[in-house]
This record gives structure tokens, sequence and C-alpha cells, in this order.
């Protein structure tokens, strides 16, 4: 990467993401975290997918106190703290039989040590640990922090422009589906190159189980070492 590169990215803060999220982060100089977006109710923010028991998978999840449907993710609060135990009830299953349980064991005390009512804060935690864990430099800013925040349109294209501006970013990089939410010309017009993460997802074994796609990076930890994923993480599979 040419030191006159800067590469932007702007994603929710995801509860415990799967790898590809990881992978956007590894690939990305600049992170904001979209603490202003409305939170939905069945998205990600606060819940994720790891092995069932018997068969598929589960969710795992933190529960969230009522809100009106137009709040932003940053005033989102959490409903209590009984889900710390029903998450660690939860993972239980993967103990005799996942080799890296003892490395998600110790991931989740850290997380769940952190105190706060804060939803956006407490995932920034997480995805903050786990980066740590695999050596991937984090260090977010905040949408709700940026004064541009506050200044721009309705239109979705419009607000990553104005953030890239701001950041005096050079590319903005996003998920697959950005192929579809965003118009590579409108970038282009401004001088920011809109980038399509190419991400290669870790395909590995777990006895015991059906393989399931697209798991929470706590799935993808219980099997395989920290090294493995860093490995996977730095070998082309990004952008």
């Amino acid at each position: 990467m040419g030191e006159d590169v800067m590469r932007l990215s702007i994603m929710q803060p995801y509860f415990f993401p799967y790898l590809g999220y990881f992978s956007l982060i590894a690939n990305s100089d600049c992170w904001i975290v979209y603490d202003t977006a409305q939170d939905i109710k069945h998205g990600w923010v606060h819940r994720n997918r790891i092995l069932h028991p018997t068969s598929g998978w589960q969710y795992i999840s933190v529960p969230r106190k009522k809100h009106p449907l137009d709040t932003q993710i940053r005033d989102v609060r959490i409903a209590g703290d009984e889900w710390k135990s029903r998450i660690r009830g939860q993972i239980d299953h993967y103990r005799k039989k996942a080799p890296y349980f003892h490395v998600v064991n110790g991931l989740l005390s850290d997380c769940f040590s952190f105190e706060t009512e804060s939803l956006s804060e407490l995932n920034s935690f997480c995805l903050k640990s786990v980066c740590d864990l695999l050596e991937i430099t984090f260090e977010p800013l905040f949408a709700s922090s940026i004064a541009v925040t506050n200044n721009q349109g309705s239109d979705a294209c419009e607000k990553v422009l104005a953030f890239c501006q701001w950041a005096e970013a050079t590319q903005y990089v996003n998920p697959p589906g950005g192929a579809v939410l965003y118009d590579a010309a409108r970038f282009d017009k401004v001088g920011v190159k809109l980038v399509i993460q190419d991400y290669t997802p870790l395909e590995y074994q777990c006895p015991g189980y059906e393989f399931e796609r697209g798991l929470s990076i706590l799935d993808v930890l219980m099997w395989n070492s920290p090294d493995i994923v860093k490995d996977h993480l730095q070998a082309g599979n990004g952008c």
C-alpha cells in the first residue's frame, strides 16, 4: 500500500461479528464506529450466532432496554447483566470438543468485566479485545463525535462521502454488500476510490458438529488458534 493511500471503513458496532468484519478492520487505516445509525430490531448490534449443541446454530444476544424505533445505536442501553451467564452456558458445550475453548473463555472473561450500560461501548470494547488477540490495530473513532455527523443529507452515499472528506480518505473500503449500495462514480468525482472487500471465508473442521458458515468470531476462535486466524487474514483475504 502506497504512503499516499488512506483507507477508511465505517461500520455499525456489531456484537462479536463474523471473521469478515475483522478482515475489513485489518484492511483499513481509519475505522469509524457508526453509532449514529438507527438501531435495528433484528440486526447484528445486539446478537450473533454460534453452534447449537445438537444441530445448526443458535443466537447469543445482549438484551436491550425498551427504546423508540428511531433510537440511535449510541443511545441503546443494556438491560441487566444476566445475559453474561446465559452466554457462558450457551458456549459450555464447546468445552470438551473445541481445542481453543480456553482462549474464548478467557476472552469473554475480559469482555464481560467491562462495566457499561452502553451497547455501543460494550461492542467496541469486545471488538478491541478480539483485535488485540489477533494483533490487529484497532483505534476506532465514533461517528457521534465527528462534526460532519449532523451536517449530512439523508442519502447513504452522501453520508459516507462526508466522512471520507473529513478523514481525508483516498479509498472507502466496504463489505461485498456495498457493491449494490454505492455508486463508484460518485466517489470518483471527489477523488475517493470505492473498494469492495474481497473476503475469502475460513473453512475449518469442527468435530462433532456440522460446519456452519458465517458464525461469530467466537466460533472461529473455538476451532482455530489466534495464529491460524491471523495468518488467514494476512494471506490476501482482504481487499
